[in-house]
């Protein structure tokens, strides 16, 4: 009865829709005449949809809003980290809770029939499959911002080296934050404030942190991926350097000095030796007379001669 009762509504709701336009342009105002239409059409959707098109099942329906809200939440947080780049230590619980809703609308059937398959239904029923585009979505940003790298195997939190680079990091900016109180800094090259000195020893080991985490990472680290180390991190350490060299002029004396200068002259006076070598060798040569065939012949007849004679 229901989609007998459909066929009979729609040129009912045709007709009514026609009326209430020519109407409204005459008597009732634009928004009146929406209303109408509105109500018509709930009525027509309340006596029941031809079976090509069905409503989501009640447990789809929640799946989706489940997924919209975990979105939501993903987007809100990775925009409230964007800068300072916080997205990996903020937001990895907002994506593994969007990754679960994902995976349930992936999963779930419905229970009437396959053609209530909710991820037939919502996933892949249109061609615009909005729900698997911000999966993709949110999926790419998580792999460029190479989180991975930041945290344990199984996503569940920050790796221990990452929480102790963070660590040190906020250590870091503490001091710099210290020694600049109640001073003021006139900057000029190889300038060492009080920050340079106070504060050499914590970035020191801040950035032979880092550098460390850069090799390991490479050979694949804690979260087994080989690629650059996360945002977060980069983005920290790049803050941390530009403070330490640009704002403040700083430098880390190297240590390594007295060898590296030794081993550079070493390097350049190679050439010297080589071609002082090279010239005593040849002025050698030069010394020694080598007579002629000819001339050994005539000295070798005038012996003989004197020998007989």
């Amino acid at each position: 009865m229901a989609p007998l009762r459909c066929l009979v509504l729609l040129p009912a709701l045709a007709l009514a829709l026609g009326s209430a336009a020519a109407e409204g342009s005459r008597r009732l105002p634009a928004l009146e005449a929406l209303g109408q239409a509105e109500e018509l059409a709930e009525e027509l959707w309340g006596a029941g949809l031809p079976g090509d098109l069905p409503e989501l099942e009640p447990e789809c329906r929640q799946l989706l809003a489940d997924f919209a809200e975990g979105s939501a939440a993903l987007t809100g947080c990775l925009g409230r980290s964007a800068r300072p780049v916080r997205l990996c230590q903020a937001c990895h619980r907002h994506y593994r809770h969007l990754l679960a809703q994902y995976g349930n609308i992936a999963r779930a059937v419905g229970n009437s029939s396959e053609s209530h398959n909710c991820a037939k239904s919502i996933l892949t029923s249109d061609r615009l499959q909005i729900v698997v585009t911000l999966s993709d979505f949110f999926n790419e940003t998580w792999e460029a911002a190479n989180c991975p790298n930041c945290l344990k195997n199984n996503s569940e939190g920050l790796s221990n080296s990452t929480v102790e680079f963070l660590d040190l990091f906020n250590k870091s900016l503490t001091c710099f934050e210290h020694n600049l109180q109640g001073q003021t800094i006139h900057l000029s090259v190889n300038n060492y404030t009080e920050v340079c000195k106070n504060c050499n020893e914590t970035y020191k080991m801040l950035n032979d942190l880092y550098n460390n985490l850069q090799r390991t990472n490479r050979q694949g680290g804690e979260s087994g991926h080989s690629a650059h180390l996360c945002i977060d991190v980069e983005d920290a350490m790049n803050i941390t350097r530009k403070l330490w060299s640009r704002t403040f002029n700083c430098s880390v004396p190297c240590s390594d000095t007295v060898p590296v200068i030794a081993v550079s002259s070493f390097i350049l006076f190679l050439p010297i030796v080589f071609y002082l070598s090279s010239f005593l060798h040849s002025k050698q040569k030069k010394r020694i007379l080598i007579l002629p065939k000819r001339i050994q012949s005539n000295a070798s007849l005038v012996n003989i001669q004197e020998k007989y004679s």
